[in-house]
């Protein structure tokens, strides 16, 4: 394996980049050099391409390997970049995996394999087969509700002990497994635990997370980054004031058109009233119709100042 700088443990925020498209196969490169830039200016810690926010597995692999392209070739060292390589088929997460590799990429990020029923022993071998050939230190990524599959507690302290397997990143929403993992991993300075539902980071953070990949950072970078420096600090006044913005700033974006895909619509939909990249998403969802929503871009300004 390769030495790529990547912190270990990685802390901070690292935010679910948005892929910003200009139609269903063509990536908007003005819009994600816009959108990297915001982010870096706003202090984040890392960016995390082809998750979930990034709309990924609605992906060709064509724009995939071009998104890791063009992230590396932008972010150019400033921050750790993590790509997210979860596939059905091991051999695809592979060759992922070894194009991040040759992009420049800090790290890795696999989910559980979908559609099969799979179990705590399969995901064990998924990850070891994984760490064993990749070229990159590799997080674990906790979907349960998309994937279907959970990584059991026992199951991520028994990959952490795999030499190339460096942290998580949860996505359950489940504050009683963030403590159990913290506490199963709990003298592991080398291991990273990251928190996406934004909703959480104050409480996952007092738990003992490393931090947060909260898609809500893409558009107010700097509100999460003074959020977990406030909590990290232990300025408790100054975090509970943020968290707050963090919950109504998620009221406004997050309930915008059909509600399986309004956590990401309003999120595009709000970046592209700020002028950083087109509200255009992959199919099959539908992008949001900006003149339906009256008053949005208002709603948002006063965020911008936080």
């Amino acid at each position: 394996m390769k030495d790529t700088g990547l912190l270990r443990p990685l802390c901070g925020i690292v935010p679910p980049v948005v892929t910003p498209l200009l139609d269903p196969h063509t990536l908007d490169q003005m819009g994600l050099r816009h959108l990297i830039e915001r982010m870096i200016g706003g202090g984040v810690h890392g960016l995390f391409v082809l998750g979930t926010t990034g709309e990924g597995p609605a992906l060709s692999y064509r724009l995939r390997r071009e998104v890791i392209q063009e992230t590396c070739q932008i972010v150019a060292g400033r921050v750790p970049v993590l790509v997210a390589i979860s596939d059905t088929a091991i051999e695809e997460s592979l060759a992922l995996g070894s194009w991040a590799a040759e992009c420049g990429a800090d790290a890795v990020v696999a989910a559980a394999p979908y559609y099969f029923a799979v179990s705590q022993s399969d995901l064990y071998r998924v990850i070891e087969s994984l760490s064993q050939q990749l070229p990159l230190p590799l997080f674990i990524y906790n979907m349960p509700s998309l994937t279907k599959a959970f990584f059991e507690p026992e199951t991520v302290l028994r990959a952490s002990r795999l030499p190339n397997v460096c942290g998580i990143k949860d996505s359950s929403g489940d504050l009683n497994y963030v403590r159990a993992v913290v506490n199963a991993l709990a003298g592991r300075q080398d291991f990273s635990i990251l928190v996406g539902p934004e909703e959480l980071l104050t409480e996952s953070i007092a738990l003992g997370a490393h931090g947060g990949v909260n898609g809500g950072a893409n558009l107010f970078p700097r509100l999460f980054v003074r959020l977990y420096e406030a909590l990290r600090s232990g300025d408790s006044t100054t975090a509970a004031m943020l968290q707050e913005k963090v919950l109504s700033l998620g009221s406004i974006l997050y309930h915008i058109g059909e509600p399986e895909s309004s956590y990401l619509r309003g999120l595009k939909l709000g970046l592209e009233l700020f002028g950083v990249c087109s509200a255009t998403m992959a199919p099959p969802f539908e992008s949001a119709d900006i003149a339906q929503v009256r008053g949005l871009l208002n709603k948002l300004k006063e965020f911008e100042e936080l």
